[in-house]
C-alpha cells in the first residue's frame, strides 16, 4: 500500500488540482487492478502509470465543449497517454470516479480538522488546570445563580470538544468509502477485486453496496457532525462575548497592539474574533441541512446531490477549519479578570447562598416551605432596599433559633462551592 498523500492544508484539499490528481490517482489505481486480473496488458498499465497526466486549462477547455466534466478529464488524460488510454476508465462509471474522488478529499479535510479539535481540546484543558480554583458566579437565565469556578466553564467546553472529537472520528469512518461498481453499482461491466485493490490502495474501505453513487446519508452524517462542531463552537464563543459586555467584563478577547475597535469610538474594544466564529457557524448549519436534502435521490442517482455538494461541503470544511483556527486563537490569548469575577460575586450582598442557608435551615428541623419563605423574604428586602443579605439573616430572631452565627459564617463561605470541583475534573480526565 503506497503511503497516503499528504496535504498542507485544507484550501489545497478542495482545490481543482488536488480533486484532479485524485481522480487521476483512481483511474490509475483501476487500471492496476485491472491488470491484476488478466483484463488488461501489465505493459499497458506501465505507460499509462508513466505518461497519465492533466492540465487544468485543457480539461476547462474540452469541458466547455463536452459539457461534462469527467469526460473532459478523460479525454485530456488520453491526450497525454496515447493508444493506451483504451484501457482507461474500462467499465467504469462517472461516479466511481467522483463519490471515490470525494471521499479521498472528505477524509483529508475531517483528518485536519481533527487535528485542531485536538489542539483546542489542550489548550482548554490548560486554562481549566489553571483556573481550577478561580471563583466566578454561575449564572442561569443571566441571573446571578450561585458561585462557580472558572475552570469548571473550561472544563465543561473540554468535555464538549471531546464529544465532537468522537463524532467526527466517527463520521470520518462512514465517509471514507470508495465505490467502483458501474453503472448501477452491480459489477456488470467490472470486477469486484477492482473496487477492492483501488479502496485498500487508497486506505478506504469498499462500499458494501451502492446503486451508480455512494448514498448521500453517509455525506450527511459528516456534514451534520460538521454542523454540531460548528454550533459548539458558537456556543463558546456567545460566552466570550458575553462575558466581554462592559456590565460583566470578566474576560476579554485578546486585542493586539494597533488594532482598532469602531472606526467611530477610539475606545471600543469588541469582540469580533468570537463574533466571526458566532456568525460563519450558521452557515455550516445551513449547510447541513442541504446535505440532508441531497439523501432522497430518485432510483439508483440523480444529479439534484452533485451541484449542491460542490458547495456545501468544500465550504463548511473550509470555514469549520477556519472558525478552529480563529476559536484557538481567543482561547490561548483570552484574557482574564480574576479580580472582576470576585467583584461580580459580591454585587448581590451575599444573595446568592439563599439555597445553602435554606438547606441548612431544613437540615435543622424547619419544613421547607417554611425555609424558602422566610429565606426568600430576606432575599427581597436585601435585593429591593440594597442590604446586606448575611446581616438581616444575622439579625433574624427566627433563623438565629436554628442556626448559630458561626454556622451562618459557614453558610456564607465560598469555599464550600470548591467541594465537587476535584471530582469533576478527575471525571472529565483533568486531574
Amino acid at each position: 500500500m503506497i503511503a497516503r498523500y499528504t496535504l498542507p492544508d485544507m484550501g489545497t484539499i478542495w482545490s481543482e488540482e488536488n480533486k484532479l490528481q485524485n481522480w487521476l490517482k483512481i483511474e490509475i489505481a483501476a487500471c492496476e487492478g485491472q491488470a491484476l486480473i488478466g483484463r488488461i496488458p501489465p505493459a499497458a498499465v506501465e505507460v499509462i502509470r508513466k505518461k497519465a497526466d492533466f492540465n487544468i486549462q485543457r480539461v476547462r477547455e474540452i469541458e466547455a465543449e463536452v459539457h461534462h466534466d469527467v469526460i473532459a478529464f478523460l479525454t485530456n488524460v488520453a491526450e497525454y497517454v496515447g493508444e493506451e488510454s483504451k484501457y482507461i476508465h474500462l467499465g467504469l462509471t462517472s461516479s466511481d470516479i467522483l463519490d471515490t474522488g470525494l471521499a479521498l478529499q472528505m477524509r483529508d479535510a475531517a483528518d485536519l480538522i481533527l487535528e485542531k479539535l485536538q489542539a483546542l481540546k489542550e489548550v482548554v484543558g490548560d486554562k481549566a488546570k489553571r483556573y481550577k480554583y478561580t471563583f466566578n458566579i454561575g449564572r442561569t437565565h443571566g441571573v446571578h445563580g450561585e458561585p462557580s469556578t472558572f475552570g469548571l466553564k473550561m472544563a465543561l467546553w473540554y468535555s464538549e470538544i471531546e464529544r465532537n472529537i468522537k463524532r467526527l472520528e466517527q463520521a470520518r469512518e462512514v465517509i471514507a468509502y470508495g465505490a467502483i461498481s458501474g453503472a448501477v453499482g452491480n459489477f456488470a461491466h467490472i470486477d469486484p477485486r477492482v473496487e477492492e485493490y483501488v479502496c485498500k490502495k487508497l486506505e478506504l474501505k469498499p462500499c458494501p453496496i451502492s446503486s451508480q453513487i455512494i448514498q448521500r446519508d453517509r455525506h450527511a452524517q459528516f456534514m451534520t457532525v460538521l454542523a454540531i462542531i460548528a454550533s459548539s463552537l458558537e456556543k463558546m464563543a456567545t460566552e466570550i462575548r458575553n462575558l466581554q459586555r462592559t456590565e460583566i467584563l470578566e474576560v476579554e478577547e485578546p486585542f493586539r497592539k494597533g488594532q482598532k475597535g469602531s472606526s467611530a469610538m477610539p475606545h471600543k474594544r469588541n469582540p469580533m474574533m468570537s463574533e466571526r466564529v458566532a456568525g460563519l457557524s450558521r452557515v455550516v448549519r445551513g449547510n447541513a441541512v442541504a446535505a440532508l436534502e441531497n439523501v432522497a435521490l430518485w432510483h439508483e442517482r440523480d444529479l439534484t446531490h452533485s451541484s449542491v455538494e460542490r458547495v456545501i461541503i468544500p465550504d463548511s470544511c473550509i470555514l469549520l477549519d477556519y472558525i478552529l483556527e480563529k476559536f484557538h486563537a481567543i482561547v490561548a490569548g483570552l484574557i482574564i479578570y480574576e479580580d472582576r469575577m470576585m467583584e461580580n460575586i459580591k454585587l448581590t450582598r451575599g444573595l446568592i447562598f439563599s439555597q445553602e442557608l435554606m438547606l441548612s435551615l431544613v437540615n435543622k428541623g424547619m419544613l421547607r416551605e417554611d425555609a424558602y419563605r422566610l429565606v426568600q423574604a430576606h432575599a427581597m428586602r436585601s435585593w429591593q432596599e440594597k442590604l446586606d443579605y448575611k446581616e438581616l439573616i444575622l439579625q433574624d430572631p427566627l433563623i438565629m433559633s436554628y442556626l448559630s452565627a458561626s454556622e451562618i459564617e459557614g453558610i456564607f463561605d465560598l469555599d464550600q462551592y470548591l467541594n465537587g470541583v476535584d471530582h469533576i475534573f478527575r471525571r472529565c480526565g483533568l486531574d
